[in-house]
């Protein structure tokens, strides 16, 4: 192993994908000497086969719902069905755009890009390319992959990952999604755009468990309405190959068939044979231990992203990434607080959040402490405009702030943000409701819920 002793970085950063980039981009804006090493492509699973791909294809799959359902806007249209191959050229002329910025935006912040898989060799050095590269610091972010259960293959034929979902050149007729998290619903929700036929085995008892129990509820209400099809609070036993697809059984017995089976139960950590334990690394089930500052038990190491066991989100990896180069540039640093990040899933109807649920709010407070209100999405013109179902729903400590708000509805996604700054400010219910919102949108409706909650509702009943 050649050691390149003749240059030591003051941050070596294994892995490209959102937590990794930003901590380059971040790092070398402070005027550290940073190096990145990437084995694909830089931008990792959200650019490439995450994020973007996946809300091209929701995007493309809400273009063919509006072209079949033009006439109740009183426009004429008619749907001649899905071209899968220009679907991937507009998705992917997405991804290279994007992928092309962000390669010069490393170059211009003169960041030394290394393409090659790196292995950690030491606790300030990683292997790539027969190279020894050496850092003060090394920045773990290596990322994650779909995963799969015992005695499920995924075999990229019938039994498919989302990697595999993403570039599948047709329309499956039909499709068993194994999983009702993000992944799962917003497949779910593209494929039957598409006229796919679709059936999400969840085993747990709600779809999007993860969120408030009301949200569950009213994005299940709203794929019965549009045909999808699921079944809750059953786990999965096998899946076994049929004449012409696949054949999905479950712990009650109960069985059902598709044209293919889309593993959907969520990503694992990529760090086995990396060297991460040899340099005595702290670990667990796969994922990196690190405190609020992203530090490893080892004090040269750091780790951010999917690696690490908080959120799974892209924006979580940049802010993480961020963190650990301006603790290295000497800055002073703020820990995540992870229940103030946004979350949406971009399935037809959208569910967003940020805070706590009404269950964790009760637990925390005590059930006597906490206010929820509800606010349909029939009161808003906006929403009644864009023929979208759906409500926000408050959170509150009594006499106190909003520590919750989750949304369900088209377009909630880009609602989120004002969201954020109510929680993340410990905003009152009577300080939003003196904010002006502009008349008629959808923000619209997160102002008339604080009114409301502040006991002066105007387009809502008392």
């Amino acid at each position: 192993m050649a050691n390149d002793a003749s240059t030591v970085f003051d941050l070596v950063i294994l892995g490209g994908g959102s937590g990794g980039y930003a901590a380059a981009l971040r790092g070398a804006q402070l005027g550290l000497d940073v190096a990145l090493i990437e084995k694909d492509k830089v931008g990792g699973t959200c650019l490439h086969k995450g994020c973007i791909p996946t809300k091209a294809l929701l995007h493309a799959g809400e273009i063919a719902d509006q072209a079949r359902e033009g006439e109740q806007f009183g426009v004429k249209t008619t749907f001649e069905g899905v071209d899968m191959a220009g679907v991937h050229k507009y998705k992917d002329a997405v991804i290279a755009g994007l992928y092309k910025g962000l390669q010069g935006l490393v170059a211009s912040r003169k960041v030394t890009y290394i393409e090659g898989e790196g292995r950690l060799s030491s606790p300030t050095s990683v292997d790539v390319n027969g190279r020894r590269i050496q850092g003060r610091h090394v920045l773990l972010a290596t990322g994650s992959v779909p995963k799969s259960l015992p005695g499920l293959e995924i075999d990229g034929n019938r039994i498919i990952s989302s990697d595999h979902a993403l570039v599948l050149d047709r329309v499956p007729k039909s499709a068993i999604i194994l999983g009702g998290g993000v992944i799962g619903v917003e497949f779910a929700s593209a494929w039957k755009s598409f006229g796919t036929d679709v059936t999400i085995v969840e085993g747990l008892k709600h779809l999007v468990p993860v969120e408030d129990e009301n949200s569950s509820k009213l994005l299940e209400r709203a794929f019965r309405k549009r045909g999808i099809k699921f079944n809750l609070g059953t786990f999965f036993q096998k899946a076994e190959y049929t004449q012409d697809g696949v054949k999905v059984t479950l712990a009650d017995g109960k069985e059902f068939e598709a044209e293919v089976l889309l593993v959907a139960i969520g990503r694992g950590p990529v760090s086995q044979g990396l060297g991460y334990e040899e340099a005595g690394v702290a670990m667990d089930r796969g994922y990196v231990l690190v405190d609020e500052y992203m530090r490893t038990n080892v004090p040269t190491i750091s780790a951010v992203g999917d690696l690490v066991p908080t959120l799974q989100l892209a924006h979580v990896g940049f802010a993480e990434g961020i963190l650990v180069a301006e603790r290295l540039a000497g800055l002073k640093t703020v820990p995540v607080d992870y229940d103030g990040v946004p979350r949406v899933t971009y399935c037809h109807p959208e569910v967003a959040s940020v805070g706590i649920t009404e269950a964790k709010a009760k637990e925390i407070y005590g059930a006597d402490k906490v206010v929820a209100l509800k606010y349909n999405l029939a009161g808003n013109g906006k929403s009644k405009i864009l023929k979208t179902a759906g409500e926000i729903k408050l959170v509150q400590v009594k006499d106190g702030a909003v520590v919750g708000v989750h949304m369900v509805g088209d377009r909630m996604g880009e609602q989120v943000g004002e969201a954020q700054l109510i929680y993340n400010w410990e905003a009152l219910p009577a300080e939003v409701a003196q904010l002006i919102h502009a008349h008629p949108t959808q923000s619209e409706a997160l102002g008339e819920a604080h009114l409301a909650l502040a006991g002066k509702p105007l387009h809502s009943h008392d």
